[in-house]
């Protein structure tokens, strides 16, 4: 069962602002919670949902086909967004939400090795077709790769203490599984880190899922073009979960919705220099401290919104 409590849900649906006859794409759909919550609001419209995981679509086309049938799933990574909208007679959009990160249902079943509470194989696949997983790299990748992933991604402290460890412990035997790197990790991590802060081995998964899943580099691609997509008064609606989704998405937003080269004392500003984006919000929602009660996973979250004013 694919069971997953969607954070920041009516948050970064209202964001949208809905229109009962508007073309809207969830780019991630996992347990559709926001492609319900969406859909319940089309009459004429239409709702495009992505995702790579079958498991997430089996169970979520069951869910949305009790609320209407204006909807299509694509089994696609969102980076294909541009393409697979294409070949759909699809050009432009009225909105576009992204709920970035792993969804409940990928963390807790222990067999996909995104959790360092389960035993299981190293693999951390949100596409289980691709062939680069977290075995790989762990077994594979360079000192110096492995030390750059884990400061890139994580900023792991002790990036290079872990490294070396992962490093000496594969030329006795290959590290397979989830639990076996977990002790590494450990074992790596000095005692007095490893009583504060959480899990020892949270930003060391949390890097290698990255790298796996190539999510920062996606994720800039599909955001540049989700821009290009929207319809006049579109809207994009953002959740991240960690500071360089976030900050990318930040500089992005900002860079489409300010003023540049406008020479000083101009009284009014011509509409070509005029920026085709507004922030709806400055600063981030967040969690409410009701959800934050219900949700442990809602702590991190941080919902932007945009929408075009100018084709």
């Amino acid at each position: 069962m694919f069971n997953h409590v969607t954070v920041l849900l009516n948050e970064a649906v209202e964001g949208l602002n809905v229109k009962p006859d508007g073309i809207y794409v969830d780019c991630t759909l996992g347990g559709a919670g926001h492609s319900s919550l969406i859909l319940k609001q089309l009459t004429t419209g239409h709702l495009y949902c992505f995702d790579q995981d079958i498991h997430a679509i089996e169970a979520a086309r069951e869910r949305l086909e009790k609320i209407g049938n204006q909807f299509t799933i694509i089994q696609s990574n969102f980076k294909n967004l541009k393409s697979e909208l294409h070949l759909r007679g699809v050009e432009h959009v009225d909105g576009i939400l992204f709920d970035l990160g792993v969804s409940s249902p990928q963390f807790d079943d222990g067999a996909r090795g995104f959790s360092y509470n389960y035993d299981a194989r190293l693999d951390m696949r949100m596409n289980q077709e691709a062939s680069l997983d977290a075995h790989y790299i762990v077994n594979h990748y360079s000192y110096e790769q492995l030390v750059e992933i884990l400061y890139k991604y994580a900023d792991e402290k002790f990036a290079k203490q872990i490294a070396r460890k992962i490093e000496k412990e594969r030329e006795v035997h290959p590290i397979d599984t989830t639990f076996q790197l977990v002790d590494i990790i450990k074992e790596a991590i000095p005692a007095y880190a490893r009583r504060k802060g959480g899990h020892p081995a949270k930003r060391t998964f949390q890097a290698l899922r990255i790298a796996v899943n190539d999510e920062l580099n996606v994720f800039d691609i599909a955001l540049k073009d989700a821009l290009d997509l929207l319809n006049l008064n579109g809207r994009i609606s953002v959740i991240t979960f960690h500071s360089l989704e976030d900050k990318k998405c930040k500089y992005t937003f900002n860079e489409v919705s300010k003023l540049k080269d406008v020479p000083k004392g101009l009284p009014v500003i011509p509409l070509e220099m005029q920026p085709k984006f507004k922030l709806v919000n400055r600063k981030p929602i967040i969690a409410s401290d009701d959800e934050l009660t219900h949700n442990h996973r809602a702590h991190s979250a941080k919902l932007r919104v945009i929408e075009r004013v100018i084709l």
